[in-house]
């Protein structure tokens, strides 16, 4: 059994697995150099040698427990044939959503259009590296995607006005986004995911009112599904206020916490495996305080089963050695 899988199923607490959001890109050299020349960042997530070599880069650098596939959330609306870009230093821009075209879209179009996803995840988890580590897949959850699909661009502070306006199409576009997420996490696990990560990239944007039809009731019909295909699924519901209440609900095999949650508080009330938590700054820092904060989730957690990770994704003016000493500090723990 791999280190991941031995704290995700088993419960382990003599060991820390360490895997980093983000790990595969942007902060490395090696991928900055591919990036230069392959601009446009839908085709390189299409691109099976490139992604499949971006997805292995940090396992050559570091002692790392798992491969995260290079590849995005928004591979699905692109699949759904939403126009999907990525503008520099403005992030994603998404096309006019509508309805009538989405419900077009069927099972075998859907397949055929992000087929090089899945040849990606073949080709990085049967590579020789990854022998007794993991290969994670990954999705955006329901309402995340449904946030990018209608706003068509990252809400940071805030969803356009009349967001909630057309109910019609919020529920039928909530259904389909479902119905696809399970056919590109069957897809996945069938060509060698052996972890999927739901991310919930803008889970705190909602009202604790609007937490059961948004939130519980879509992720736990995912979960529930990745746990019938016998594959453990971490949630990370960044920002939410409530992780107590959403781990008794939706009961993933582990939540992965954001940085700004306290660790000792979710040691007192949550019984399944964490993951994460470090803030991404304090690999800004220096070495002397990034073992002190790395030490301190060790501590938290020594008896309770982690999987050690940031608490969002790495920053792209983070120095790789920086990286590396972090991974010697969780091995040496």
């Amino acid at each position: 059994m791999t280190p991941i899988n031995k704290v995700l199923l088993s419960k382990n607490t003599n060991i820390n697995p360490i895997w980093i959001m983000r790990q595969a890109g942007r902060y490395l050299p090696e991928f900055r150099e591919i990036r230069k020349n392959n601009t446009n960042f839908i085709k390189l997530c299409l691109n099976v040698n490139l992604s499949s070599q971006i997805s292995l880069q940090p396992l050559k650098r570091f002692n790392l427990d798992a491969a995260i596939i290079f590849s995005d959330i928004l591979m699905l609306p692109y699949g759904l044939n939403q126009k999907v870009d990525f503008k520099k230093n403005f992030g994603p821009k998404l096309g006019e959503l509508y309805l009538n075209q989405l419900e077009k879209v069927n099972e075998i179009d859907f397949v055929e259009k992000l087929q090089s996803v899945y040849s990606i995840v073949k080709k990085v988890s049967s590579n020789q590296i990854l022998k007794n580590k993991n290969t994670i897949g990954f999705i955006g959850a329901p309402w995340t995607l449904l946030v990018y699909m209608i706003n068509q661009q990252s809400p940071k502070q805030d969803l356009k006005k009349d967001f909630f306006k057309d109910t019609l199409l919020i529920n039928k576009t909530l259904s389909i986004i479902e119905k696809f997420l399970k056919i590109h996490i069957k897809k996945q696990v069938d060509n060698g995911a052996s972890v999927i990560q739901i991310f919930d990239s803008w889970a705190g944007l909602l009202k604790e009112k609007d937490l059961p039809k948004y939130i519980y009731a879509p992720t736990l019909n995912l979960v529930n599904y990745i746990k019938s295909l016998n594959v453990p699924v971490i949630c990370f519901p960044r920002e939410i206020k409530n992780y107590i209440e959403f781990c008794d609900i939706v009961k993933p095999d582990a939540i992965n916490i954001d940085y700004n949650v306290n660790p000792k508080d979710i040691l007192k009330d949550i019984k399944i495996p964490v993951q994460g938590g470090l803030d991404p700054k304090i690999l800004l820092t220096d070495k002397e305080n990034l073992k002190k904060e790395a030490t301190k989730y060790l501590d938290i957690f020594k008896d309770h089963p982690y999987i050690f990770n940031l608490g969002h994704g790495v920053l792209p003016e983070t120095d790789p050695e920086m990286v590396d000493y972090l991974v010697q500090i969780v091995k040496n723990y």
